[in-house]
């Protein structure tokens, strides 16, 4: 009798150690299936392969005008919340005024636009940033993710897996841009994603396509012929917070020193 109650409990001890280290598996998992397919698509008429590619995407300052088009298009493509503060990319307005001081608004992430300011007779000089997940090279929402649901893939996207995603917000608070947060309904990290169901099949991302100034360039990053190369090379480029070492993977042409 005795001896069968201990070997019960050996029972028990395996069985619990094998769940325990089962938890550390999906991190492994989603690495290897990063790297050969990492994103599920049911059409399979596409044939995409995302070592064959390098992603970035490139925003001329000086061209936006804060028309919102790029974040209502964002949301109406990928179902984001419509609430207000649910973000998959956004749209901030700078005002540099006389005083030195510079203030910051973006009145529901600029998808219905901006409206002209009174009073605005210090000001001397205003722009407009668009501001989405940057994608970055060493990105830390990866990093802190417990179970490997965030995980960069061969292409250089990052992404989220939703059924491995337990909503602990790990990467929202790890993530320097603030381009992350917690949908609403199904309680998972969501982000861009630089429409992924989309460049798989060789279109643009929805906020580029939606445009009316070509202020947002979409491209190869180590192909020459790359209209994301070329706006690299034609520009004086630079990253949101480089001191943080990340490698971000949206570049910025005439990026002001106010911008954070």
């Amino acid at each position: 009798m005795k001896n069968s109650i201990t070997s019960k409990r050996r029972d028990v001890l395996k069985t619990m150690a094998g769940f325990a280290a089962s938890l550390l598996v999906p991190k492994v998992v989603r690495g290897e299936k990063a790297s050969a397919k990492p994103f599920d698509w049911a059409d399979d008429s596409i044939h995409y392969d995302p070592h064959d590619h390098k992603w970035g995407m490139g925003v001329d300052i000086d061209k936006c005008i804060g028309c919102g088009r790029c974040a209502n298009a964002c949301k109406i493509e990928n179902d984001v919340p419509k609430e207000p503060f649910f973000f998959r990319t956004w749209v901030e307005r700078y005002e540099v005024h006389e005083n030195g001081e510079t203030t910051i608004d973006c009145p529901n992430g600029a998808v219905d636009g901006f409206e002209k300011k009174s009073g605005d007779d210090d000001v001397l000089r205003s722009f407009f940033v668009p501001k989405l997940c940057n994608h970055c090279e060493n990105p830390p929402c990866v990093q802190v993710c417990p179970v490997g649901a965030t995980y960069q893939s061969a292409d250089g996207v990052v992404l989220v897996d939703a059924d491995y995603c337990l909503g602990c917000r790990y990467c929202i608070q790890a993530c320097p841009y603030g381009a992350r947060f917690l949908h609403p309904v199904t309680r998972t990290a969501e982000k861009c994603t630089f429409c992924y169901h989309r460049i798989v099949r060789g279109e643009e991302p929805a906020c580029v396509e939606a445009c009316p100034t070509e202020a947002r360039i979409f491209g190869e990053l180590d192909q020459k012929a790359s209209p994301l190369h070329r706006f690299k090379r034609m520009n004086h480029i630079g990253v949101l917070k480089p001191a943080l070492n990340t490698e971000p993977k949206v570049f910025y042409a005439n990026l002001d020193m106010e911008v954070k």
